[in-house]
């Protein structure tokens, strides 16, 4: 069981704003309101694949 890396991406611009780690087993897929500094505000970001 080891960690995979997945990256976070801005639901109103699609771009890749963040790097996580998760772990392999984990089956739901993360939703966050984070920064986007595209955007120049909070927006919901969504796991990608």
């Amino acid at each position: 069981m080891g960690r995979e890396k997945t990256f976070l991406i801005c639901e109103e611009c699609l771009s890749r704003n963040y790097t996580i780690t998760k772990r392999q087993d984990a089956k739901e897929r993360l939703e966050i309101r984070k920064y986007c500094p595209h955007c120049h505000r909070y927006t919901l970001h969504k796991e990608s694949k």
